[in-house]
């Protein structure tokens, strides 16, 4: 990861197509678009490379997930469960529909625990949403199931596991709905853009609509099209659906270096005492953008951190710990309720509550942890020199 890394003249003579007809937007100017619908056809190649029954583009992940709780009828006061460990998009797109982010622990797979989903279910709870961070999934079987006896939707996050897959399915795909975001630094990207996933037809026809402003899309005018419900503006343009649709015809490809570099590098890392990698549900279906792994203790991770710090090799490898953007240990603008607007009455209580809240489970998770993003363009003898050198100062800091 990311895509970013392996653009060429392919992701240019997409773009070019577009340009040369003037029409940027995805709906309408039927005539002087001259046939060419990239939107619609980087749509149909995400049903066909990930086996979804529809897809739904959007102008990002967030906008994605935002679209899908819509459809899927997620909004005021509802409660919706998720990691503590995620990006601050999960939780604003719960937020914006007016329903309540309850945020809980995580477990080895860098997922939500099952059983801290479990605790959690309360009369108000309508939605569990597993995010499945840094490549990897989590344990759908038993999120599934605790779905089914409590009558839940399952909503995928799984914007940053792009080309990830468990037993067999797609991850995205296993859900009532699942998303991706193609942003700058995905192993698939548009630029910025998302995609809604399912195989239900009525929720992929509410997405159609609501990210276009309510439009049913059923005339061939469309300033004739009726508004069934209200929708927002969440459409991607033609110019970034161009490089998605280039950039998934190298998925393949990318997903292969990934996991051969990751490979070459844990081969280096599983040598080091004491180091341990995340649990991956099912190792087949890991997409490999990230090797995560874990220290025995924070002190050890600490000691490690200084040592690849002194050694240059720190940038590329993320301490989640201290991430501003990632865990909820430095969220302080959500456990203060900082935002723009009112929050309802149920959503500034939770908020509260969670500033009180202890996830001690995750803090010794996460302060033991590291990812290392795979790059693209690693030559096989660089990644071996990555390894052979990270072996050696984590050894040396760690005897």
């Amino acid at each position: 990861m990311p895509g970013f890394e392996l653009f060429d003249d392919a992701e240019k003579k997409e773009v070019n197509e577009v340009l040369e007809t003037g029409i940027l937007m995805r709906y309408g100017f039927d005539g002087p678009r001259k046939g060419i619908w990239k939107s619609k056809e980087l749509e149909q190649a995400i049903c066909s490379t990930f086996g979804t029954g529809y897809a739904q583009l959007t102008s990002s992940g967030t906008a994605a997930l935002t679209t899908a709780m819509a459809a899927l009828g997620i909004g005021a006061d509802d409660e919706v469960i998720m990691p503590a460990f995620t990006f601050v998009a999960s939780f604003e797109a719960v937020l914006s529909m007016g329903a309540v982010p309850v945020l809980v622990d995580i477990d080895e797979t860098l997922t939500l625990s099952p059983a801290a989903v479990k605790a959690a279910i309360t009369p108000k709870t309508k939605c569990v949403m597993p995010v499945h961070m840094c490549g990897s999934m989590a344990d759908l079987d038993a999120l599934q199931q605790i779905c089914k006896e409590h009558d839940l939707i399952l909503l995928e996050d799984a914007c940053q596991s792009i080309g990830g897959t468990y037993k067999g399915k797609s991850l995205g795909t296993i859900g009532h709905a699942g998303t991706f975001s193609f942003d700058f630094v995905k192993t698939m990207t548009c630029g910025e853009g998302g995609v809604v996933m399912t195989n239900n037809q009525e929720v992929y026809t509410k997405c159609d609509a609501f990210t276009d402003h309510g439009h049913d899309h059923l005339g061939a005018d469309r300033g004739a099209d009726l508004h069934p419900f209200l929708g927002y503006n969440f459409r991607i343009s033609e110019l970034h659906a161009a490089v998605g649709l280039a950039q998934i015809k190298k998925l393949d490809r990318f997903l292969a270096i990934q996991r051969k570099n990751n490979g070459i590098l844990k081969s280096y890392l599983e040598q080091v005492p004491g180091i341990s990698f995340r649990v991956v549900p099912d190792p087949s279906g890991d997409s490999a953008s990230f090797l995560s792994w874990f220290l025995p203790t924070a002190e050890a991770m600490e000691k490690a951190i200084a040592a690849m710090k002194e050694a240059g090799i720190m940038p590329g490898n993320f301490y989640w710990y201290a991430n501003n953007w990632h865990y909820i240990k430095k969220w302080d603008h959500l456990k203060n309720a900082h935002s723009l607007y009112p929050f309802s009455q149920a959503q500034q209580s939770a908020l509260k509550n969670l500033a009180h809240t202890s996830f001690s489970q995750s803090d010794a998770i996460m302060s033991r942890c590291i990812s290392t993003a795979i790059s693209l363009v690693w030559t096989e003898e660089q990644v071996h020199q990555k390894g052979a050198t990270f072996l050696e100062v984590l050894k040396k800091a760690l005897s």
